[in-house]
Parts: structure tokens; sequence; C-alpha cells
């Protein structure tokens, strides 16, 4: 019979207590009072960090696995760039604006990051870049900055922070369907929670 050893036992997982549902998107204001804030104290990494997780809208594993070579050529940041999923094995493309191209270039200077480099290094030594769990303590601490109930969001929060906002303006599923990567456009509608929002507000435009 097998027996699990004491140590498994009684090993917490890390998310334990923590409300693992769908995550809350950040609003315009949220983004840049995060933004603001990373500005202030000099955080050179986590505003290169929180920047591209806002623009990329990637997954968390393909963020953080990101190397300095895949958004840059030599010491200049690029506009555009395209990485193979994890998740799907499918090729997604991403912008980079100017914002987030200086504050990149900031960090990797700072850094002294090499082009084979990983763009976010862990400080760790048994983990090259930044882990899972340590990106989801530091959206965390993001949102906590700014006063708003940390269980409400995580990673996924940064990934559909401006697909939302895309498809708010523009009411483009397919383009938002394309920038996340999604292979089928039920997919964008479900992860983005649109039919229940479009419907909740063509009902606050009825008053009856």
């Amino acid at each position: 019979m097998f027996h699990r050893s004491s140590s498994n036992r009684h090993r917490v997982p890390w998310n334990k207590g923590k409300l693992m549902g769908q995550k809350l998107p950040l609003s315009m204001q949220e983004i840049w009072s995060i933004r603001l804030r990373l500005q202030n104290i000099g955080n050179l990494r986590d505003l290169a960090l929180f920047n591209l997780a806002i623009d990329s809208k990637l997954r968390a594993c393909d963020l953080l696995s990101l190397r300095v070579s895949d958004v840059a050529s030599g010491k200049k940041v690029q506009s555009r760039a395209i990485i193979r999923q994890r998740k799907t094995k499918r090729p997604v493309r991403f912008e980079i604006t100017a914002r987030t191209r200086k504050s990149i270039e900031d960090w990797i200077e700072a850094a002294n990051l090499a082009e084979n480099a990983f763009l976010f290094p862990s400080r760790l030594s048994n983990s090259p870049h930044l882990s899972l769990r340590q990106y989801a303590r530091v959206v965390e601490s993001w949102v906590s900055s700014i006063g708003l109930d940390s269980t409400a969001y995580g990673t996924h929060s940064m990934r559909r922070t401006k697909a939302t906002l895309i498809y708010r303006r523009t009411k483009n599923l397919r383009a938002v369907q394309l920038l996340l990567g999604h292979s089928s456009l039920d997919s964008t509608v479900r992860y983005l929670g649109i039919e229940i929002d479009d419907a909740l507000e063509m009902s606050e435009q009825i008053d009856v």
C-alpha cells in the first residue's frame, strides 16, 4: 500500500485560501495608479513587467519565459513581437507600445541583461526566471498598493485587462480572439465573460 510521506501530507498549496475563480481586469484608472506608483518608487523591473504584461496579453507562463531576444534587437526593443504559446503551441503576435518599450529598455540596461538572458530573471538560485508563484505575489502587491481587494485580481487580470478594454471600445470579438491567441471565438467569449456583460449593458438601457 502506498503511503504519502510526512512532508507531502503536511505541505500547504501556495494558493490555499485564495479565490481562484475568474479574475477581474483592471480599469484605465487602476492601470495608471499602479504605473505611477511604480514610477515614483523607481521599481524598474516591476514597471517593465507590468507594462509588458498589459501590452502583450500573454499567459503568465509565456510572459515569464520571455528572453531579451524575444522583444529586442540589440539594445532596441521592437514595436511588435511574436512567440509560440506553450499551452496551444500556436504563434501569437503582440504589440509593445512606446511607453512599454522605454520601460523595458531602462530595465535591460539597469539589470545589464544579455541578449539570451531571461527578461525577468529570478533572484532565487533554483529558478532561472520569475516563477508563477513569485509573479502572483508581485501582482498581489501591485493591486494591494492601490487599495484593491487582492483576492479579486490575479495574474490573469494582466492578460484580460487590455483585451477587455479593446472589446469594450470596439466590440470586435475577432480582433480580441487573434490578440489572445485563442483557437475559437467561443473561447474568447468565455474568457472575457462578455455575454453577460453585454446583456446587462442592454438591460440597463431599458427603464421599465
